[in-house]
């Protein structure tokens, strides 16, 4: 394989066909609709933690601390293993050896339970010395907090890692549906945990912030106890062995170490929001926190949904050397993605602040964090495509096992952030911070789309996909238009209460999204035919 020849297309003879497209957007149908419920659930949870703890200091103080191991998390593990692990594990499945595959993943692991579980309690006790590294100014109270809230949520490292292991197995047998519902589960549970820990633990400098963050840790049992619960649906039991000398071991660590790396960095662009923020003021981490929520319901719906749901097929594709197949799957993905997420910013460009009102404005949440929230809220809109085609093209160089590809190219999306953001924070406050992400977010799709476009023999369907986002590049500009017109309308008459909102708000997403569908259609998108064929297949009760 050469250095920039990714995958190559297969002699002639060789059979070439991918999953079909039926297929693909019925898996990633399903994925959505449970992913959706997850983003909805998730939404309620920071609805109700907004309103008791707004944007103030200990709020700001909870969302450092819970990303602190959240990162860490993928670097050691969750993400970053999974990425590692499904190409070697989904390889040893194809070819028919599933004992294999058993002691791959049972080595991985024990090795998880072993190594994480000595990382937690590292973490935990050097807790005082790690977190004030990224308070910038807070004060001595609002430090200590962060301290304690970050030695309750240390934990969830291992938890998330063994999930990470888990959900991968379950990916790699087209398993996508208990992996997409346990995150709804785990909203849930904090949710109610919450609400009714929240008494308890609550005193006027915390404002009970503590029950958050025990139900936080709560939730992640439970998930962790569902997706491995999940396994018996795949007739699939992990065994107590441990063998440090099978080479698929290695191979995934040392797979594991750059895209470790990537994601790495990739995840750190939110902790470096909260950090350069804690510079801004004490409200900053978590306005960009609140406003990243909303930003990801359409993110973790659609792309998040296209991605994994894809992953499994590129990487028995990248097996095949398959590189026409990966170019279809690839110029698909990108432009489902580009259908659902172009149009998803334009409406929350346009409608940032009636938005971010009716999401979180009540009880410790006033106006001006609503005006907080909806600057950071604007500029995530701006990224939101960019993002999730990185998202896809990431996992495609995971898929063909080159990913310092994407590892490299990270590093550059964060020097471009930590650049903007330290240029902009002081003149433009909250906003200089996200324009720094959707910068970075930018040149991050412009690189991986050249390299991935040489990889696979300079073609990615690139003109179809530009056409067609042309298209839906003027389907949402109509689509924004009319969704700002029907909402100022409709706002004049019925006003800002919780009914009014609702009303003038729902109005206007619900005519503008009424809308766009016809003009996509009447534009004959394929991607859109496919959507519609298959609604109204499910509608007649027709086989998927």
């Amino acid at each position: 394989m050469s250095d920039e020849t990714i995958v190559s297309d297969p002699p002639s003879g060789i059979p070439t066909a991918a999953r079909p497209r039926r297929r693909l957007a019925i898996s990633t149908a399903i994925f959505a609709i449970a992913t959706a419920a997850s983003r909805v659930a998730g939404l309620v949870r920071e609805i109700v933690a907004a309103s008791f703890f707004g944007t103030s200091a200990a709020g700001s103080a909870f969302t450092i601390a819970y990303q602190i191991p959240n990162l860490v998390a993928n670097l050691f593990a969750q993400a970053a293993l999974s990425a590692a692990f499904v190409p070697v594990f989904t390889d040893l499945l194809q070819q028919g050896r599933k004992r294999d595959a058993v002691k791959l993943a049972s080595t991985l692991f024990w090795l998880i339970l072993i190594v994480l579980g000595a990382i937690t309690g590292v973490l935990i006790l050097a807790a005082g010395v790690i977190m004030p590294l990224f308070t910038g100014h807070f004060n001595a109270a609002t430090n200590a907090l962060t301290v304690g809230l970050a030695r309750v949520l240390f934990p969830v490292v291992l938890l998330l890692g063994l999930t990470g292991l888990i959900v991968g197995i379950l990916q790699s047998f087209d398993e996508f549906t208990i992996p997409a519902i346990a995150p709804a589960v785990w909203n849930l549970v904090i949710l109610v945990l919450l609400v009714a820990l929240r008494p308890a633990f609550y005193t006027k400098g915390n404002l009970g912030i503590y029950a958050y963050a025990v139900a936080w840790l709560i939730a992640t049992v439970v998930q962790l106890l569902m997706v491995a619960y999940a396994l018996r649906r795949i007739d699939f039991r992990l065994q107590f062995t441990i063998d440090w000398h099978d080479p698929r071991v290695r191979q995934v660590f040392v797979l594991m170490l750059p895209v470790t790396i990537g994601l790495g960095i990739v995840n750190l662009d939110q902790l470096l929001n909260s950090t350069f923020g804690s510079l801004v003021s004490n409200a900053a981490p978590r306005a960009i926190d609140n406003a990243f929520r909303i930003y990801m319901l359409p993110q973790g719906i659609f792309s998040v949904a296209v991605a994994t749901v894809l992953f499994p097929t590129l990487s028995r594709l990248a097996n095949r050397s398959d590189a026409g197949g990966m170019r279809r799957a690839v110029g698909i993905g990108m432009r489902q993605i580009n259908l659902l997420l172009i149009p998803s910013a334009a409406l929350m460009m346009v409608l940032t602040t009636p938005i971010v009102r009716l999401v979180y404005q009540r009880g410790e949440f006033n106006s001006l964090s609503t005006h907080y929230v909806s600057v950071a809220l604007f500029w995530f809109a701006v990224s939101l495509p960019f993002s999730g085609i990185n998202l896809l093209l990431t996992r495609s160089f995971f898929a063909v096992r080159r990913p310092w590809i994407p590892t490299g190219l990270a590093a550059v999306n964060m020097v471009v952030d930590i650049i903007v953001s330290v240029v902009l924070y002081k003149p433009l406050g909250i906003a200089g911070l996200v324009i720094g992400t959707a910068v970075a977010n930018a040149v991050m799709t412009w690189l991986e789309l050249d390299r991935l476009r040489l990889g696979l023999g300079g073609r990615l369907e690139g003109r179809q996909t530009l056409m067609i986002t042309l298209r839906i590049l003027a389907a949402s500009v109509v689509m924004a238009a009319i969704a700002r017109g029907v909402w100022v309308v409709v706002n004049s008459i019925v006003g800002t209460s919780l009914i009014g909102q609702l009303i003038s708000v729902g109005l206007a997403i619900g005519v503008a999204v009424g809308l766009y569908a016809k003009v996509v259609l009447l534009m004959r998108i394929p991607e859109a035919r496919q959507i519609e064929e298959l609604l109204l297949g499910r509608l007649r009760g027709s086989p998927a």
